[in-house]
């Protein structure tokens, strides 16, 4: 009774809550790493086991948490048609792996936003890119300077010394760059929140910066073009009287659809200015071959897999189409819409829509520049999606289930229920 007693209130602390939010964040970005140097199944243990633990400790909480607000809905139901899919898959056996990895990152995510607070959150974040940054740098370092050998077993080639591309230990320099903006991101919050000094936010933007440069990945720049732009937009949002507000929220959505319809015009254009033609090409003829399957299965889809399988139909017939070896759409709705059709897609838009719905009416209305992280993440993930399949894998999976679960704690319908219950009626007071 005595040592139960001491594992519970260990599950229970404070000091528990901190560690094991920082070894699964560690953990789920440094997934390549593990899987290169170890393997799947090593990968898969890790996360598995952190699930365990992360079960345990919402049990011995499970008084302070709602069942009602434990996921967000749109998240249950997507998973949901994931696992249905597996009526109609070409391989079961890969289907039912591809939504455990679904479920166990999912699941990872939902512990960490219920155990730590938004503040929380984002420093245990910042705290574990700083090191996973230093670590990059260091190995891109050894690599092509010290050593001048490509760490193959990490995917590092080496070319630090020639100005990149350098990928650290994400294992391409699109997945760095991906990383480097979310960093990025986290630590200018952190910055603002005044949760750490300048001394310590000043040197993380700045190795930040410096990999985002060394990556030469494309996709960073329209990234922060559009976190930047976004930033801008909340900020003049934010500093709006309360009665203007719906105002000038109505205009920014006008000036974004005019924006996106400008970008969709210019997109040749935009390509030869970033110097990125045939990396965008090759995404084109992808996508257009992707979109020559889409028909045959266009509700339901070919089956959820995640990653693709290279022996799986209809991901061999592609790659064999196009003399390539891709892992992946190379764009989250593109896979998704293969994957689980239409109807996946939609719910796949519907979550990681409602959300960013969600956060930028909390950001707009909140003082603390803390509630403005989730949604500059979620159009950090949402234009990412249209350039990598990040969103529904690993890490990217994760932020976009964190983020949801992060949004739909202050604004759900779940809310009123609650206070129905307990006889609290929830607010969202604009704040001056």
């Amino acid at each position: 009774m005595i040592a139960e007693h001491g594992i519970r209130r260990l599950l229970g602390s404070a000091e528990m809550a901190r560690a094991y939010a920082v070894t699964v964040l560690a953990a789920v970005f440094s997934s390549y790493a593990i899987a290169r140097m170890s393997s799947q199944v090593t990968l898969a243990t890790i996360i598995g086991l952190l699930c365990v633990v992360g079960a345990a400790i919402l049990w011995v909480r499970r008084e302070e948490l709602s069942l009602l607000r434990l996921a967000p809905t749109s998240l249950l139901i997507f998973l949901t048609w994931a696992l249905v899919s597996l009526v109609w898959t070409t391989d079961k056996g890969d289907t039912v792996a591809g939504w455990l990895a679904l479920v166990g990152y999912g699941f990872l995510a939902i512990a960490v936003g219920h155990l730590r607070d938004t503040l929380q959150t984002v420093r245990a974040l910042g705290d574990t890119l700083r090191a996973l940054l230093v670590v990059s740098l260091v190995l891109e370092i050894l690599s092509g300077i010290l050593f001048d050998i490509p760490f193959r077993f990490l995917g590092i080639q080496g070319n630090l010394a020639v100005g990149g591309p350098v990928q650290g230990m994400f294992g391409s320099r699109n997945m760095l760059g991906f990383v480097v903006v979310i960093a990025l991101i986290t630590f200018v919050i952190e910055w603002r929140s005044q949760s750490v000094s300048a001394r310590l936010a000043i040197p993380s933007i700045s190795l930040a910066a410096l990999l985002a440069v060394l990556s030469s990945s494309p996709t960073v720049i329209v990234l922060a073009v559009c976190v930047g732009v976004t930033a801008v937009a909340l900020t003049i949002v934010r500093h709006t009287p309360a009665e203007r507000r719906g105002l000038v929220q109505g205009v920014l959505a006008a000036l974004v659809t005019m924006a996106l319809i400008a970008a969709f015009s210019l997109r040749h254009a935009i390509i030869r200015l970033l110097d990125a033609g045939s990396d965008f090409s090759m995404r084109g003829s992808l996508w257009n071959m992707i979109l020559d399957y889409t028909p045959l299965h266009p509700v339901q889809g070919w089956g959820w897999f995640g990653a693709w399988r290279p022996a799986e139909y209809p991901f061999w017939n592609i790659n064999f189409k196009l003399d390539e070896h891709h892992a992946s759409a190379l764009n989250a709705y593109f896979d998704v819409l293969l994957q689980l059709g239409a109807a996946g897609l939609v719910l796949f838009l519907l979550l990681g829509g409602v959300a960013i719905v969600r956060s930028w009416l909390v950001a707009s209305a909140r003082r603390s520049i803390v509630y403005a992280w989730t949604p500059l993440m979620l159009v950090a993930l949402a234009v990412e999606s249209m350039f990598e399949s990040f969103t529904i894998v690993g890490a990217g999976w994760f932020m976009l289930v964190l983020c949801a679960l992060r949004a739909g704690q202050s604004r759900s319908w779940r809310e009123n229920i609650d206070a129905a219950n307990t006889g609290v009626i929830p607010t969202l007071h604009a704040e001056r």
